[in-house]
């Protein structure tokens, strides 16, 4: 089974973002409060814990939100996943918009120091589809 270890936001771009108990997830928005909402393909970004493991070999004290991703999962090979998968997320229906993206200029801090950074091969975008709620510990779902 799938699930959320840590939702994460931010107000301005290019930070970090901040972990947070719950997040707001709203159609044509993404999430409610986030410097990425807005009506477009990559609403919400998801980074498996997983992927970050791998980092944190080389920056063991890496935490949610270093990423910049919004959602951090355990239990799915989230880069695995085609584009157009839904997925249930909490209480929120969404879709995979994209996977990997290209890095800001030379690169994020983590790139910086560590010469590599899991985000642009292995994180996903996803607009939301259904309203809903998003809080560690809850169930991440495919939906066929």
């Amino acid at each position: 089974m799938a699930t959320v270890t840590s939702v994460n936001i931010s107000e301005k771009k290019g930070v970090r973002k901040n972990r947070v108990d719950e997040i707001v997830l709203k159609r044509e928005v993404g999430i409610e409060g986030d410097a990425h909402a807005g009506n477009w393909h990559r609403q919400i970004s998801l980074l498996a814990e997983e992927s970050v493991d791998k980092a944190k070999q080389i920056i063991p004290g890496l935490t949610p939100g270093a990423f910049a991703e919004n959602i951090n999962t355990r239990g799915m090979e989230l880069f695995t996943l085609p584009v157009g998968t839904r997925l249930k997320i909490g209480s929120a229906l969404t879709e995979v918009t994209q996977i990997g993206k290209q890095c800001h200029d030379s690169g994020c801090a983590i790139k910086k120091a560590t010469g590599d950074c899991v985000m642009p091969r292995e994180g996903i975008f996803v607009q939301v589809l259904e309203d809903g709620t998003v809080k560690s510990g809850d169930e991440i779902t495919i939906i066929e």
